[in-house]
């Protein structure tokens, strides 16, 4: 692939430049990533590996962005694997090229496929819907891999969820006939609209995970409620290191000192020494 502008945030390089500044002159691995697979790949050596050997990495969420400018001061745009899919999309209808879906539901494929023939008529599209397990026997990796090369597509879309999409596409990358492999995840449902995706708004607040928390809580708690604060953690510790429970409790006596001198301004004779 020609250069592209990147940031190194811990072990990733991350994209840092417009998707229509890319060129794919060679098989090119597109993943995604976000606060949530951020935490995940810390517990997840393959997973880890898998992201960092990307060979393009897009800042998929507000946590990312923010991690940028608190760890390593740089401002970097937030690009979604929805933004990738539709970017990809009209480059192939404009091209007369070929796409591939691999993931989710006879359904939503079937919805996938509708609605291309709709809106990218230039686009010869194929899918499959694998079985809905965490894992895969070698049959169904081998069956898998053949469907796909038989349609020999331009672009396969890998949408099984993390880490098993990003894992499943580095076992299988060099078997692959495919130029630009890219694991979206939720974007079959977004493009399907088998579920809503927040709108503009709350993306540009950058409260989109707020809205998908509201929209399906039982799936959505644990990435946001539990990950969230573990990764805040992770930036800490990047951030400070070792210092980082002498830094972490120095800053909140400062806090409370802080809040104290501003009672004791708004309360006039106030003191701490409440006793008659």
């Amino acid at each position: 692939m020609k250069y592209f502008s990147t940031i190194e945030l811990s072990q990733y390089s991350i994209l840092n430049c417009e998707l229509d500044q890319l060129e794919f002159n060679d098989k090119c691995i597109i993943n995604t990533i976000n606060q949530y697979s951020y935490t995940l790949a810390e517990m997840d050596e393959e997973f880890k590996m898998a992201l960092s050997q990307s060979d393009v990495l897009l800042p998929d969420g507000i946590g990312i962005v923010i991690a940028a400018k608190f760890i390593e001061n740089q401002t970097i745009k937030k690009l979604t694997g929805s933004d990738l899919h539709l970017h990809l999309l009209k480059k192939l209808n404009s091209e007369g090229g070929s796409c591939f879906y691999l993931g989710s539901t006879g359904l939503t494929l079937s919805l996938i496929k509708q609605k291309i023939k709709s809106e990218f008529p230039n686009i010869n599209v194929q899918v499959y819907s694998p079985p809905f397990r965490s894992s895969f026997t070698q049959y169904e990796n081998e069956k898998m891999v053949d469907i796909i090369n038989d349609f020999n597509p331009d672009v396969l879309f890998v949408g099984m969820t993390a880490p098993l999409q990003e894992k499943w596409v580095k076992q299988h990358r060099e078997l692959l006939n495919a130029k630009i492999i890219c694991s979206i995840g939720a974007v079959f449902d977004f493009y399907a609209e088998t579920i809503n995706r927040p709108s503009k708004f709350w993306q540009n607040l950058g409260l989109e995970w707020f809205i998908r928390l509201l929209q399906n809580p039982k799936r959505m708690a644990k990435r946001y409620l539990y990950y969230g604060p573990i990764f805040g953690f992770l930036l800490l510790k990047k951030k400070y290191g070792k210092g980082l429970k002498v830094t972490v409790i120095k800053r909140i006596m400062e806090v409370d000192q802080e809040l104290k001198q501003e009672i004791n301004k708004s309360s006039g004779d106030f003191t701490e020494d409440t006793r008659g």
